[in-house]
């Protein structure tokens, strides 16, 4: 008697470490959709795994202190972009909190992409992928690239000393090398600031 879908399933998912993201498309050799998708309703009916989005799954990492711990939606947008072959870069309010420039937790995750535009339910909050240009996607800096999507949404007028001097700290993490190229992608008053830094790390 052959293994079953099931435990063919769970033991893809225990041979990576707790805390992978799985897609329902990850399974398909095990069987057809339908039969892949009642393996991975039993797996979680049994605590196996729990669904973090529709057709997106996780072995959670274990923490003694907090429990189950389960993948910040960054996480999870980096996992579909890979899975689909596309760019993603953060933008609006989302950008701004991951830079440190608002203490307030964004609600939903908006990123700029080159893939299919979609919304991704997570819980109570959401993944929103925004189908741009790819001259948009073509900054080569995590960090510099971050920073001219969170200027962009605060914008020019509201950038005020005690921003340029947090976006100053961050960006000197950033390669010179990065922001000489990124500084092309940006507008004036963004480049501005990238010269700057480049000025003070002595490049």
């Amino acid at each position: 008697m052959g293994i079953s879908i099931e435990l063919q399933v769970l033991n893809k998912i225990k041979k990576a470490s707790r805390g992978t993201l799985f897609f329902t498309d990850n399974f398909l050799a095990f069987g057809n959709p339908k039969a892949i998708s009642k393996a991975l309703q039993r797996l979680m009916d049994k605590g196996e795994i729990i669904r973090v989005a529709t057709g997106i799954y996780v072995r959670p990492r274990k923490s003694s202190l907090f429990g189950y711990i389960t993948p910040g939606l960054e996480e999870i947008a980096d996992a579909i972009s890979r899975r689909d072959k596309a760019r993603i870069i953060p933008t609006g309010e989302y950008a701004i909190n991951l830079l440190g420039l608002s203490t307030q937790v964004a609600l939903n995750a908006v990123f700029l992409t080159d893939g299919a535009a979609r919304i991704v339910k997570v819980g109570e909050r959401k993944i929103k992928f925004k189908k741009t240009a790819p001259k948009n996607l073509a900054t080569r800096g995590e960090i510099s690239s971050l920073v001219i999507q969170g200027l962009r949404s605060i914008g020019k007028t509201n950038v005020n000393a005690a921003v340029v001097e947090k976006i100053t700290l961050v960006l000197t993490k950033e390669k010179p090398e990065n922001i000489k190229h990124d500084l092309k992608m940006a507008p004036e008053w963004i480049r501005q600031i990238f010269r700057m830094v480049l000025s003070k790390v002595g490049e």
